[in-house]
């Protein structure tokens, strides 16, 4: 006998079964219609079992909770005698989902939306997600300026109570930005306004950038970027009234209409200083980028906020708060600044823990270390470390947290995790370089040897002009302060005269030590003592200066000397620098033991100015003099050359100054070398510290005496690729300046490292 049949309907208007029954004591419970569900799954959502005593009222919930389930699209409850008898009809399960149409977005890229809204193969079809599903995908199409989207879903019933599902997409053409219009703008020119922004109509590059494409996100970071240009100039009470973004019926064309109040333009009145002073008051007026008189900026007022709270973190606050509680005078159009400072507990740095390190010995990075355990917490000393240990060049990524410690109000913990990369090297390759022709190369190399910090190489270079084999150790913590102790072995060939770059050959083997110690955070100095032996070749065309120097001392000159170098780095990086400066004077002297007695000195000086967070300027200055003394005249091999994609590009290298009689370029005992470049990233790489271009303003020259006649120029562009095979350096310049002798070499490339 059927005691009810209640459908998906009548419960949700909470419908009794059409028919009273008598209670009954269930013996047995029998499923029935099912083909993928488990027996033991409906049994856990029934609320009655065996033994319980079935009512009208246990009916109804019975289906109401295999309902819920959603495996099934009908419930039938029955009785058989005592025998609960529960008929089902599952759903069917998706067996495929297909995509037709999609050109945009790559399937992958829609599956992981489907999956998100719990539309997947091998799940319960639900024609409610399907309808979710229809909504997500227009929402990912939306997104990518597509609003003429269309979608048509088509459910194909299989075999084995399955089916298959089929999004048919008509893309559409993407809605472009057509006009971008701002209103209530009197100060400023909308031309100058719209060019704060990243959304613009269609233009050259914007094919590339897609910044001609509507974007919430892009509109809202652009407003705030409008209120900013407003607020740096004066105008403390600039609001944005309101937006309107209208798209065209066809849903091409995108309008965009911004209605702004500029409001007056203020002027700073007064700045004082309030609150709990630990440092003086004139240190921290130094410090408050906003003076009386000076047209209102929120740009300087929130770097003199982060100025102080700075300044009082390297004095272990590091919680402080500094708030500029402004003060508007409408009438006069004047705003003054109460900046009041909470420097809050002062705290301390109770342990400093590394992680992620699993070759590199703690003490390594450790010794790096400038925050340390036990000390007031400094904000200063933590940013040196980082760099510091960063510049060690072990690791990819240096990442450094400050959690407070738990149930302590004045101790935080400092975290510092690395990721390490590879330190070994195992390299036999090949580079090229346009004037050094084909560069062969093998070298085995440890920089982190046993990760001690210890640096072991071994090398082999060979090129169209030089061909060196090299071996060095380094130990750049031989003392605990710091002091470095290493030595090289070489043995190098020059062949000058395969190159035209004079008629002679040399061969020189010999060695260093060295000894580096550390002056203050950013300055060390190098001390070298060497001894090399010079073999001299010439030609029966080989120029009469380097004959006479031959006869008058020798073809096998040997050399003791001494090296000093000093260097100032305050760069932020080593590979992608964008702030800071580089100095370093070195300088060379053949020791009168020997029989070559000359000097050389040289100093560099390179200077980077961020202009945005994009954009970088760097200024690269060289200067180098030499000179023979006693009787003795500067080496000719020793001299300096200039010239190449290192220095002066668009001259083919070392080829600047003045020639030979054979019209070879013979260097100099002067060089004077000056660059000027416009860094920027790679457009559409974002971030990526790899890829980097340039345009570039260069000169140079090499002689015997200063005058500036003998500079030489170029302008032109470059690239940087910091590839898995070796640095990639590219340059297209232009010369002018340049005499009838020189050699010009418009394009110029090198592949690979040289040891």
């Amino acid at each position: 006998m059927r005691w009810s049949r209640v459908a998906v309907l009548l419960i949700a208007l909470h419908a009794a079964s059409a028919a009273a029954i008598e209670p009954f004591v269930i013996r047995d419970i029998r499923v029935e219609g099912i083909q993928r569900t488990e027996a033991g799954t409906v049994f856990g959502y029934l609320p009655v079992k065996v033994g319980d005593t079935m009512t009208e009222q246990k009916a109804a919930q019975a289906i109401r909770a295999l309902f819920a389930t959603g495996f099934f699209q009908d419930v039938t409850i029955e009785r058989d005698g005592n025998i609960l008898v529960v008929s089902l009809r599952e759903r069917p399960s998706i067996a495929q989902i297909d995509f037709v149409g999609t050109r945009e977005l790559k399937n992958e890229q829609l599956m992981a939306g489907m999956r998100q809204i719990g539309l997947a193969e091998g799940r319960i079809f639900d024609r409610g997600v399907l309808e979710r599903a229809e909504q997500e995908l227009k929402r990912l199409y939306l997104s990518q300026g597509y609003y003429a989207i269309k979608v048509d879903t088509t459910v194909t019933p299989l075999e084995r109570n399955r089916v298959s599902l089929n999004f048919n997409v008509e893309e559409g053409q993407i809605a472009k930005i057509r006009q971008i219009k701002i209103i209530g703008a009197k100060s400023f020119s909308e031309k100058d306004l719209l060019k704060q922004f990243v959304l613009t109509t269609p233009g050259m590059m914007t094919w590339y950038t897609k910044n001609d494409q509507y974007s919430r996100q892009k509109l809202s970071a652009d407003l705030e970027t409008l209120r900013s240009y407003y607020l740096d100039r004066g105008y403390a009470e600039f609001v944005v009234d309101s937006t309107q973004v209208s798209i065209t019926p066809d849903k091409q064309d995108i309008f965009i209409t911004i209605n702004v109040t500029e409001g007056p333009k203020y002027t700073v009145a007064d700045v004082k200083v309030a609150g709990q002073l630990l440092i003086p008051e004139a240190e921290v007026r130094k410090l408050i980028k906003v003076n009386p008189g000076d047209v209102f900026s929120r740009a300087r007022l929130t770097e003199s906020s982060k100025l102080i709270t700075d300044r009082l973190s390297n004095d272990g606050y590091a919680f402080a708060n500094v708030n500029a509680v402004p003060e508007l005078n409408r009438q006069k159009q004047q705003v003054g600044f109460t900046f009041l400072i909470d420097p809050g507990r002062r705290v301390y740095v109770r342990r400093v823990n590394i992680s992620g390190n699993t070759r590199t010995r703690d003490e390594v990075i450790r010794r790096e270390m400038r925050q340390l355990e036990g000390a007031w917490y400094s904000a200063e000393k933590i940013s040196l470390s980082r760099q510091r240990i960063d510049k060690l060049g072990y690791f990819q990524q240096v990442n450094v947290e400050t959690p407070a410690v738990q149930g302590a109000n004045d101790q935080v913990d400092l975290d510092v995790a690395v990721v390490e990369k590879p330190t070994g090297r195992l390299l036999f390759g090949a580079g090229f370089g346009s004037s050094e022709g084909l560069v062969l190369s093998g070298s085995v190399a440890q920089e982190n040897i046993f990760g001690s910090g210890r640096h072991v190489n071994i090398g082999v270079n060979t090129s169209k002009i030089n061909t060196t084999y090299a071996l060095g150790y380094t130990n750049p913590y031989s003392t605990v302060d710091g002091v470095s102790r290493g030595f090289d072995i070489y043995y190098r060939k020059l062949d000058a005269a395969d190159n035209s770059l004079g008629r002679y050959k040399t061969t020189t083997a010999g060695g260093v030590v060295r000894l580096g110690v550390p002056l203050t955070e950013f300055d060390s100095i190098r001390y070298g003592l060497g001894y090399d032996d010079t073999k001299i070749e010439l030609f029966d065309n080989s120029p009469l200066i380097y004959k006479d120097y031959v006869e008058t001392f020798g073809s096998n000159p040997n050399n003791v000397f001494i090296n000093v170098n000093w260097q100032r780095d305050r760069r932020d990086s080593l590979i992608y620098p964008t702030e800071g400066a580089f100095h370093q004077a070195s300088g060379e002297v053949g020791l009168p033991v020997a029989d070559l007695e000359y000097y050389k000195l040289s100093y560099r000086y390179q200077r980077y100015f961020p202009l945005t967070q994009a954009f970088t300027v760097m200024l690269n200055g060289e200067i180098g003099y030499g000179d023979g003394y006693g009787s003795a005249p500067l080496p000719f091999f020793k001299n300096f050359y200039t010239g190449g994609v290192s220095s002066v590009r668009g001259f083919k290298a070392y080829t600047i100054g003045p020639k030979d009689s054979n019209g070879d370029p013979r260097g100099g005992s002067r060089k004077l070398v000056g660059n000027v470049e416009f860094l920027f990233p790679f457009p559409g790489l974002g971030n990526d510290r790899s890829v980097r271009l340039s345009a570039f303003v260069d000169a140079g020259m090499v002689d015997d005496k200063w005058d500036t006649q003998f500079l030489r120029y170029s302008v032109g562009l470059a690239g940087l690729w910091v590839s898995p095979f070796g640095p990639l350096k590219i340059s297209a310049a232009v010369p002018f300046r340049s005499d009838p002798l020189d050699r010009e070499e418009p394009f110029q490339f090198t592949f690979g490292g040289v040891f």
